[in-house]
């Protein structure tokens, strides 16, 4: 694994914490004492056990798909720090929110989510399967479950009325954004669909990412104008077929396809998707200055919102697995992720608890900005500086325990959990969903809003 050189992180803690507690990358126990101080401040912002607060939840500014990150992280955050301080609070919230349906569509949630919040939850499943989270009582949904009832119910919204297909931002027609196909929604559906296959093995969610990928390749939302470069730009719009392309770029979406692209090729070893995660890669330069990565779209005018706070961590998490399914890719993204951990390590020296993280890790020590998402980022990026010392992620057939079904989440009575004893590499389930896209989006619609 690249390392960081011991000496300099250390010196970028030693204003981190009251107790000139010193950190090395090579001593595993001080890296743990230091990210249990930045989750213990991730987790502040957290009320969901809170008189009248809702289990899942994080407290206002932040969303509910932000939640979904969140959770996410703290998985990460037990899987490579080997701390299960938060197991508990992550199971009780990734099942607490899965809605009557099992599919992350809550009641809470259910007049404004949109199909990127909805993802953000499926992802946090995948995750848990990948990495053999402990599993959910028998009664209960299964990971593997909730992230294929994500990955149905997002395709049965595929739109070929419009833009001759993709995924609106919304789910719901009054919300603003119904009229926008956003690269995240659409990212994330490619994303999930990858790591899908892979677990599972069927052959059905390969099929689907090359139709994501190519409807996003042939609209111009992933460029073409660049032969070893590749970029994921924000969307268009129906009422102009999707032929204006908003060209903000976001870390969080390159993330999703790069490690889409990653995690197909380790699948199949078809070279296309090695070619596809190189060039996503080169791409990803945009992003990082001195290899000290940055939000492009909005740090340079100190404007980024709540939500654009936190997509660093995401992109961490991304890199992290990309570089554990393709080696080739591993200098680089280790050079990133470290020469980024340890400018984060100099970000989170501030506020009364000494390690409270800002925004701009370009800046020597910390910004003033502080958040849920600023302590997501520099999380993630620490905690994946130990990409390369743990396996990468489980399947099905490689000691993968979490189960599930083709046919999650289109059920249509809800109470029946009886697929989730399908074993995760059955074929004939998670065919069935190829044939159900295949009705009008109409019904699809009409289903689900009953």
């Amino acid at each position: 694994m690249v390392k960081i050189h011991s000496l300099l992180f250390q010196i970028s803690l030693l204003p981190l914490f009251t107790n000139a507690l010193k950190i090395d990358l090579d001593d595993f126990s001080s890296l743990q004492n230091a990210t249990s101080l930045i989750a213990y401040g991730m987790m502040d912002y957290y009320n969901g056990h809170d008189y009248g607060q809702v289990i899942g939840m994080f407290a206002k500014p932040y969303y509910w798909w932000e939640a979904g990150g969140a959770w996410g992280c703290l998985l990460d955050y037990w899987y490579y720090m080997q701390n299960d301080t938060y197991n508990d609070l992550i199971t009780e919230a990734l099942l607490y929110q899965t809605g009557d349906r099992n599919d992350y569509v809550p009641l809470n949630q259910s007049t404004t989510e949109g199909n990127d919040d909805q993802a953000f939850w499926g992802i946090a499943a995948i995750t848990a399967a990948e990495r053999n989270f402990t599993n959910p009582p028998p009664d209960k949904p299964q990971w593997l479950y909730l992230a294929q009832a994500v990955f149905n119910t997002m395709a049965l919204r595929w739109d070929d009325s419009t833009c001759n297909g993709g995924l609106r931002w919304q789910i719901f027609v009054w919300n603003s954004g119904y009229s926008y196909k956003n690269s995240v929604s659409n990212g994330a559906l490619f994303h999930i669909a990858a790591r899908l296959a892979r677990y599972t093995g069927n052959q059905s969610y390969v099929e689907w990412a090359d139709k994501i990928y190519d409807w996003m390749f042939g609209t111009g939302i992933i460029s073409d104008e660049y032969e070893t470069y590749k970029f994921v730009y924000d969307g268009a719009n129906i009422e102009t077929n999707c032929t204006d392309i908003t060209r903000y770029q976001w870390t969080y979406n390159q993330g999703l396809v790069l490690a889409g692209c990653a995690y197909l090729y380790n699948h199949t070893q078809d070279e296309k998707w090695l070619i596809r995660t190189e060039q996503f890669l080169n791409g990803s330069v945009v992003f990082f200055r001195d290899n000290v990565i940055y939000e492009a779209a909005c740090q340079p005018n100190k404007n980024c919102n709540n939500d654009q706070r936190s997509f660093k961590a995401y992109f961490a998490r991304f890199l992290g697995v990309t570089a554990q399914l393709i080696p080739s890719t591993r200098d680089t993204i280790m050079r990133w992720i470290n020469t980024s951990a340890y400018a984060a390590a100099q970000a989170c020296s501030g506020g009364t608890d000494g390690h409270t993280c800002g925004m701009d890790w370009v800046w020597k020590g910390w910004d003033g900005y502080y958040g849920l998402g600023e302590q997501m980022a520099a999380l993630e990026f620490m905690v994946n500086t130990r990409a390369l010392d743990m396996p990468p992620p489980y399947t099905s057939f490689n000691g993968g325990s979490s189960t599930g079904s083709g046919a999650a989440g289109t059920e249509r009575d809800p109470t029946n959990l009886s697929p989730l004893h399908i074993t995760a590499g059955s074929k004939a389930g998670a065919s069935i969903i190829t044939c159900i896209v295949s009705i009008s989006i109409l019904t699809g619609a009409m289903w689900l809003v009953a």
